[in-house]
């Protein structure tokens, strides 16, 4: 009975702490994801990997697959700036498991050349690895921008 005593303390022991690891962990890629939303546009280029892959959606304007901050923010965060009026995301609530965190909400905007405003649903998924985000996709409902912008 000793000896079972003994081994179960061990196992709940070595659970426990592989379980604060992983909250740990868990919770910095949360933190890290949601500092990209809410701070300055460095807070990106700081967590973004040389190498990370950035995906919008098929039929978005901005649609394709970028690699690195530079390509993000010539192809998609420039175009933005310049051809919309207050595009933002409304961020409703994230979901986290280990290197993964996904953001949902609404995307909304005027575009600047219609004048016509929309709103779309949408969820970005991240993953992380060692702190730094290695691949973003987006998924999101592109109909109603692109009407916008008809």
């Amino acid at each position: 009975m000793k000896n079972f005593s003994i081994l179960l303390i061990i196992t709940l022991t070595a659970f426990s702490c592989y379980s604060q690891k992983r909250t740990v962990n868990h919770s910095s890629n949360l933190e890290i994801v949601k500092s990209t939303y809410e701070e300055n546009s460095n807070t990106l280029q700081k967590y973004l990997a040389e190498d990370a892959t950035w995906t919008e959606a098929k039929g978005f304007p901005y649609g394709g697959t970028y690699t690195g901050y530079d390509e993000v923010v010539s192809n998609i965060f420039s175009k933005i700036g310049t051809e919309w009026t207050g595009f933002k995301f409304n961020v409703e609530d994230y979901v986290a498991s280990d290197d993964k965190v996904i953001a949902f909400g609404t995307y909304s905007g005027t575009y600047k050349k219609t004048n016509k405003s929309f709103t779309a649903r949408v969820s970005h998924i991240w993953k992380l690895k060692d702190g730094k985000i290695i691949n973003f996709e987006q998924i999101v409902d592109s109909k109603p921008v692109v009407d916008a912008m008809q």
